[in-house]
Formats: C-alpha cells, structure tokens, sequence
C-alpha cells in the first residue's frame, strides 16, 4: 500500500516538470495505490511572484487561472484513472503573511478539495528554499541576523498556519533547516546557558502538540534525500518529540516530476523503520454521502503497519528510479 500525500506536476508548477497526467501514470507504474495531487495554491501579491515566475511574465491573474486549470484537469483525471489507483484532489498551501489565510479559505470554499497540505516557504515575505542569496536575505531579516532567529520566526510563522488553518498535514515539517549552515545539528540539544537553544525547542514542542491535538500528519518527506540529506524531513530530532507526543506520521515524495515519484521511497523506508515507527498513517477519500469517524476533512483516517507495508510488491520489488 504505497502512497504519497505531496506531488506537483510541469504542466501547474514552474519549477516542476512533466504533466500531471504523467505523474499519474508513473504512480500506476510503480505500484502506488494512493496518490495526493497537491500544486502549490495562487499567490494574490505581485511582491509574491518568483523570479522564474517575473521572467516569464506570469500575474498573479495567471497564477489563479492556472489553479483552475488545475482543479479542473485533476478531476477529470481522477476519474479517467480510478480504476488503476486511488486519487486524492488538494493542494499545498504557501502562508506567508496573515491575509493568507482568508485567501487559502476562499479556495477552500470554492473548491471541493479532499485535503490540503500546510507549508511555510516563506519568512517575513522572503521565500527560504528558493536559493541561498534569497534564504540569506531572510535571515538578515530577523533579529541580529543568524540562523537562530531565522528559524525563531519560521516556526512562529508555522505555529500561525497550523493553528488558524489545522492543515490535515504538515509538509516537511523543518524545511528551514535545508539551507542553514547547519542542517544536520540537532535542535533538541543545547548548552545549559543558551537560553535561545531551549526557546527555539520549546517553539518546535508547542508546533507538534498543536497538530497531534486535532489529529493531523505530518509527513516523512523523502525531497531532502535528494537534496543531499541523510536522513527525511523532518529530522530525527523532530521525529523523536512526535513520537514521544503520541503524533501520526505518513509518507510523501514531494515529487516535482516522473523521476522523483517514488524516489528514495526504500530510504524513506529505512529511516521509518530506524526511529521504530510501528505504523504509518494515510487519507482516503470517503465515497459521496458515507460518513465515518477519525476523519481528517473528508477523507478517512487510515494506517498500515510498518512490517505490512515494507512487505507489499512495491518494495519487494523495488528498483530506485535512474
């Protein structure tokens, strides 16, 4: 029982490539069973726009034409394809200020979406994963401009999202870190008289317990494997608070194209299976009118044991994409 929660397709997503109906296809082919289809939402300011978005002239008019476009595709795909594989219909929400929520509930009133991810790109407007010069440049934003108080802010940016908004799932729950000097230094450990080090944690504890509260996921993403991380978002540290939180995990690729669905899903595996995780936990769409308990929006909560699902053919089987 394979599954992703987290993919973007070329065809809606500048910096992504292939089609979305290409995606589909390449899950059917390697066997997943749930595939979540989630572009990235509209943003409404021209300050907004990336610079691959400002060099091709896109609007803020075309990005929201361009979700529809999405919406609209998603659907029609989704039922050419139910019977090969299970298709959920969302998207990835970017928060980057306070009047991003009533826009991310706008959306969500005008579609029918079955779930959607929460991320934080973004802090004090300045994107954090795009590159180094613009992650530098937020940095010089907060405080006495150091990595510390960078991810100070992104994780009192974070805790805004997940409790105005309760997203189903958080997406790669420490993307602040991928661009810091120091990506891989745990944040649960400080010196005695660091009194920043144990805010920072206290912030990161106070974000888990929030989403463990509703229910939520957050997602084992396997992107920052091959990005040139050792280990998935977000980092053990992190993995081991939602552990001891009592918190739910799931699987995502985070696919950007045909060549990441699915990749690195054996380390991804791997890395499960080393924090002793015992079961995963996934969506599935509620047929129109059924109703159930545990549920996340409309969909139903569902989980796997670990041992079951690295036994099913995908893995079995599993060859890594060239």
């Amino acid at each position: 029982m394979p599954f992703t929660h987290h993919s973007h397709s070329g065809e809606f997503c500048m910096h992504a490539k292939d089609t979305l109906e290409d995606i589909i296809l390449a899950a059917i082919g390697k066997g997943m069973r749930i595939l979540a289809l989630t572009e990235h939402m509209p943003r409404d300011q021209p300050e907004d726009l990336y610079p691959e978005e400002v060099d091709a002239n896109v609007s803020n008019f075309d990005l929201f034409r361009t979700f529809a476009d999405y919406y609209e595709k998603a659907r029609s795909l989704r039922e050419k394809y139910q019977h090969a594989i299970h298709i959920l219909i969302g998207f990835e929400v970017d928060y980057i200020r306070a009047s991003s929520i009533p826009l991310i509930n706008r959306l969500q009133a005008d579609y029918n979406f079955d779930l959607f991810l929460g991320s934080v790109h973004h802090v004090n407007t300045i994107p954090i994963d795009f590159d180094a010069k613009m992650y530098a440049e937020a940095r010089q934003t907060c405080g006495n401009g150091t990595d510390r108080d960078l991810f100070d802010a992104y994780f009192d940016a974070q805790w805004e999202m997940i409790t105005l908004l309760q997203p189903p799932i958080v997406g790669h729950f420490d993307l602040i870190r991928l661009l810091s000097d120091s990506p891989s230094a745990r944040l649960d450990t400080w010196d005695p008289e660091d009194e920043g080090g144990k805010i920072l944690w206290d912030k990161i504890v106070r974000n888990v317990k929030a989403v463990v509260s509703y229910g939520g996921f957050i997602e084992l993403n396997s992107a920052s494997l091959r990005k040139g991380w050792d280990e998935a978002y977000p980092r053990r540290d992190i993995c081991e608070l939602v552990q001891s939180l009592g918190g739910r995990f799931t699987f995502s690729d985070d696919s950007h194209g045909v060549s990441q669905v699915g990749l690195n899903y054996d380390k991804l595996l791997q890395y499960a299976r080393s924090l002793n995780i015992q079961e995963i936990y996934y969506l599935e769409r509620l047929p129109m009118g059924q109703l159930a308990i545990d549920c996340l929006g409309p969909c139903k909560i569902r989980t796997i044991a670990l041992t079951e699902l690295e036994n099913d053919p995908f893995y079995v089987n599993f060859q890594r994409p060239e």
